[in-house]
């Protein structure tokens, strides 16, 4: 379809709703706060790696129904509607090829968005024109112009934000950045971003690496969107189209939101970027194999008030995770770990590894005689989100901090691609004097499709 048919489409919808099928759920937003059940009513867009878990994880609040999902692969929609109507033992959810359909629905609050890098800015604004709270997966955007997009349509739609950075949700990593925000490691002076090397294949796919016609059940044209088109090849489409450049990012990018937003975190930088970017190493396949996003990568940033961070893949000797190194200790915190210099300030805890109990460290949740300013604590990273869409408060992740999280992954991509350092006003949010690395900041888009 093409886009500028949207509007009359919307048009179509507003006036045939309950002709085509569409449940009769009254939205949250007709009554407010004085709803009957004040239930969120909310649509899957993307049923690939990160949408059925998220869509799962709300369907398990009480005040919120999935009434649709969206997807472009008929197999994963045939698949999301059955899940969500098995789940609530009805037939309300419904099927949408189209993401600009659902949004002009207006029995939706709210969107959670799992679309592969190439469609995040595109999606995200269509849902935000149309009264939509989103919850998006990170990172933000393919590009930095796309992120500063959305940015500017959250807050000109006043619409409230939530990044699927759940790392801040849990307690081990809120403890961390809460002895890092509290001083008890002295003045930062260092901080690594530990992130994955190589490639996963996450859809097991990787040896249908042949170009063949797309399945009939894929609208892959629709799939590529603003994308440059390309053959199709299974192994670079779903879960693993993100170690290809055309549409993700590679590990770099996949993660950025993860441990440089808590490292952000702790930092007290999330509206803030670095100032300077230098590339270290880089190991970059040849730009027409399947699989071409960089498999090491290394860089360094600086930031105006000194602190140096270094943004690396594990296997580039940088423990994954997050490290803050200031002049009176430091910490480390990962999924699967925390450790610091200072013995009070972590637990000793033991699990199973399978015949074996294996002991290791655990954040120590400090009193408020040592911790005397806390961070921002929820009951879970979709419980939080619902709870703001009702309050209209920030959530724990929202967009300008989804943003400045990733500036930092996006910056040591450029700076690795054009192999020289670059300078970068956070203000301002530009590349200075480089015209070449500039254009990185963004991607041209193919035709009908333009960013708003």
């Amino acid at each position: 379809m093409n886009p500028t048919t949207a509007s009359s489409r919307r048009q179509f919808l507003k006036g045939t709703a309950a002709a085509i099928g569409f449940p009769t759920i009254v939205p949250s937003t007709v009554f407010g706060q004085n709803a009957p059940s004040n239930r969120i009513t909310m649509a899957a867009v993307g049923w690939g790696m990160q949408g059925p878990g998220n869509t799962a994880a709300f369907m398990n609040e009480a005040d919120c129904q999935m009434v649709a999902v969206c997807d472009l692969d008929k197999k994963h929609l045939e698949s999301a509607v059955n899940t969500i109507n098995k789940k609530y033992g009805n037939t309300d959810c419904k099927p949408c090829h189209d993401y600009r359909e659902l949004m002009a629905r207006k029995d939706i609050d709210a969107v959670m968005l799992a679309v592969p890098d190439n469609w995040h800015a595109l999606v995200a604004i269509e849902a935000l024109k149309n009264g939509k709270d989103v919850y998006g997966e990170k990172p933000l955007a393919r590009t930095i112009a796309e992120q500063q997009a959305i940015v500017k349509a959250v807050q000109q739609y006043k619409r409230i934000w939530q990044t699927g950075s759940w790392q801040r949700s849990q307690d081990r990593f809120r403890i961390a950045a809460e002895i890092v925000r509290n001083g008890l490691i002295g003045k930062i002076t260092n901080v690594e971003v530990g992130l994955p090397s190589g490639h996963h294949d996450f859809a097991g796919t990787a040896d249908k690496n042949q170009v063949t016609p797309p399945p009939a059940e894929l609208d892959y044209e629709m799939w590529i969107g603003p994308a440059q088109m390309e053959p199709y090849i299974e192994a670079r489409i779903h879960k693993n189209w993100r170690w290809n450049y055309n549409i993700g990012g590679g590990q770099l990018l996949d993660w950025i939101g993860h441990h440089c937003d808590i490292a952000h975190w702790g930092m007290d930088a999330d509206g803030t970027g670095p100032v300077e970017m230098k590339p270290i190493q880089a190991d970059f396949p040849p730009r027409t194999d399947m699989w071409n996003t960089a498999t090491k990568y290394r860089a360094e940033a600086k930031y105006a008030n000194g602190i140096n961070m270094i943004i690396a893949d594990q296997g580039s000797g940088v423990k994954m995770g997050t490290k803050w190194t200031g002049t009176d200790g430091w910490v480390w915190v990962d999924r699967g770990g925390f450790d610091c210099s200072n013995p009070a300030w972590k637990k000793t805890v033991k699990r199973r590894d399978g015949d074996k109990i294996v002991e290791g460290f655990e954040a120590m949740k400090l009193g408020d005689d040592v911790i005397k300013a806390r961070l921002y604590e929820t009951r879970g990273h979709q419980r939080n989100f619902l709870d703001c869409v009702k309050s209209r408060q920030p959530t724990i992740t929202p967009v300008e901090t989804a943003h400045h999280s990733a500036i930092p992954g996006h910056l040591a991509l450029i700076s690795l691609m054009v192999n020289r350092t670059i300078k970068w006003d956070p203000a301002k949010e530009e590349i200075l004097g480089d015209a070449d690395a500039g254009k990185l900041l963004h991607r041209e888009y193919r035709g009908p499709w333009k960013l708003a």
